[in-house]
């Protein structure tokens, strides 16, 4: 783990703030997994072809394998007769060799028979008796044969330490031979919501109580990114929140707190962390929504400090906590993806020397995409629909409408 130096008070930005936590974060421990439990998570080294792919030059159609020398020449006014000797299809065992003035039938993925440099494509061909009549020869001797090793290569470099496996991904793969494959492991996160006022999720409502909405979001795009999750709700209690603290470091990678991350009576997150040991590395920066958030290690392992209210409680993970996450699952480039798009309407109410985040939706249109940016007093109904956030720079007080900017895709 690197050395930690913490920051006091707000004289933290947004991008100092990610450098420090990213350089604070390892990935966990490499493991051996399946190409069929691969998906969405990270490549923890090179990996590298075993075999070609395809095995054999192979045919890309229907049609008949032929010498180019021999039917360079046909028409339709004036065919090319050639002995058929045979027929291949894919996956077959059978050898054929071929000499001059014969042709072998062939199915789409049939290995190519010796002596053949060119296959006809089916509609240039007619029978006749054990006869085929090539009436149009291909454009060039190769131009229908997959060639070995095309596809991939033994030896070839595939993918790099730190690529998320995409399905496609696994496909590629798996034809070059793989089967198992080293990833870095998954971390398991325990998230918990504090506060007297939460419930949670399908057990009765009393008045003045709210469902703990905030940490269904989290372990939502904790799943996006394959990663399990671990769900406490917590009273505004020093003892009860540090039971639960212990509890939830033994048992997981990571942990995100949601709620009583200021400096309320109520809000004795820091406390109890500052109890336990943790080493700080921040609590709030110059950023909003969001700017409660904290961050740092204890037990070796990350804690992230998210306030409870939902824009801002979401815009801090986004902006923290998730690609602290992926970074433990050892993105190489963790975070959102990222797009230009243009500026709907006018951003403001911004401050210089804070880093003011809007969600938003995105829209296609000629040229590049529209980003429409909502109020900052947004709360779940319209958070709901966000597609994007974008941000005002924080040396920028606001950015005019038409204005070309760096989105973050939330979809």
């Amino acid at each position: 783990m690197t050395t930690i130096h913490p920051v006091k008070g707000m004289s933290l930005g947004l991008k100092e703030a990610l450098h420090l936590m990213l350089e604070a974060i390892e990935p966990l421990p490499a493991e051996d997994v399946g190409l069929l439990e691969s998906v969405d998570r990270v490549a923890a080294s090179d990996l590298y072809a075993l075999v070609d792919s395809p095995s054999s030059d192979v045919s890309r159609k229907d049609g008949y394998a032929v010498l180019y020398s021999e039917v360079k020449d046909a028409t339709a006014a004036n065919p090319v007769r050639l002995r058929l000797i045979g027929s291949a299809a894919a996956g077959g065992a059978k050898t054929i060799v071929m000499g001059p003035g014969t042709a072998v039938r062939m199915l789409t993925g049939a290995r190519v028979p010796s002596g053949a440099d060119a296959i006809v494509a089916e509609e240039y061909a007619t029978g006749a008796g054990g006869d085929i009549l090539i009436e149009a020869p291909p454009v060039e001797p190769d131009r229908n044969i997959l060639a070995r090793g095309s596809d991939v290569y033994a030896g070839q470099r595939l993918l790099d330490a730190g690529r998320r496996i995409s399905p496609a991904a696994a496909g590629f793969l798996a034809a070059a031979g793989l089967s198992r494959i080293s990833l870095f492991s998954n971390p398991v996160v325990g998230i918990i919501g504090t506060g007297d006022e939460i419930v949670e999720p399908g057990a009765p409502l009393a008045e003045d109580r709210l469902y703990a909405s905030n940490i269904v979001t989290l372990a939502g795009w904790c799943g996006r990114s394959a990663m399990r999750s671990r769900l406490a709700i917590v009273r505004d209690d020093f003892d009860s929140i540090l039971a639960v603290f212990r509890k939830m470091s033994a048992e997981t990678d990571a942990m995100i707190t949601s709620g009583g991350a200021w400096k309320g009576d109520r809000d004795m997150v820091a406390d109890v962390l500052e109890g336990m040991g943790w080493k700080k590395v921040f609590h709030q920066i110059r950023m909003g929504p969001g700017k409660a958030v904290g961050f740092g290690i204890l037990n070796r392992k990350p804690v992230f400090i998210l306030p409870g209210g939902p824009p801002s409680n979401l815009m801090a993970f986004l902006q923290i906590a998730l690609p602290g996450l992926m970074r433990l699952c050892g993105h190489a480039n963790p975070g959102l993806p990222r797009m230009n798009a243009v500026l709907a309407s006018a951003m403001e109410e911004g401050k210089v020397g804070w880093t003011d985040l809007f969600f938003g939706t995105v829209e296609g249109a000629e040229g590049l995409p529209v980003f429409h940016p909502m109020k900052k007093r947004s709360r779940l109904s319209s958070i709901a629909e966000a597609t994007a956030v974008a941000s005002i720079p924080d040396d920028r007080g606001s950015l005019p409408e038409g204005s070309v900017i760096s989105v973050q895709l939330l979809t």
